[in-house]
């Protein structure tokens, strides 16, 4: 009962890493639509005029295969169900991702772990919306 309620505290939007991407590239001088609905896979930050996407993605929730990322790992039970789930997401992703590109936009996907590690997130956004 725990670990279901647990669960469905977590929300899909609004979270740290989203926001801090977020406070970021407004601190950059970038404007962005949220969570744009009539868009494959829903991304995180749109920017319309330039047709660029940025997915900020959990570690965990997308199955970051990275292996210096310690968060994309597979939980050790219930492994029948979360196998079939994690892989789902991930396989959601990439169509999300394929779909994008076919209509002309550019991803950009920024991990969870990437500004755990206080990567350089903002050179890399700003090569990308250039």
């Amino acid at each position: 009962m725990d670990r279901s309620a647990n669960m469905r505290a977590i929300k899909s939007e609004g979270m740290r890493p989203e926001m801090f991407v977020r406070r970021l590239i407004h601190r950059m001088g970038y404007r962005y639509r949220l969570h744009y609905r009539g868009l494959p896979g829903k991304p995180d930050l749109v920017f319309v005029s330039k047709r660029k996407v940025i997915f900020v993605h959990g570690c965990f929730w997308h199955h970051h295969s990275e292996s210096a990322c310690k968060d994309g790992h597979m939980p050790k039970s219930n492994l029948q169900y979360w196998n079939r789930k994690l892989r789902r997401n991930v396989e959601r992703d990439a169509e999300s991702i394929r779909r994008l590109k076919d209509l002309g936009w550019d991803v950009l996907i920024i991990w969870e772990c990437e500004i755990k590690n206080g990567s350089n997130i903002a050179s890399r956004i700003k090569t990308f919306l250039r």
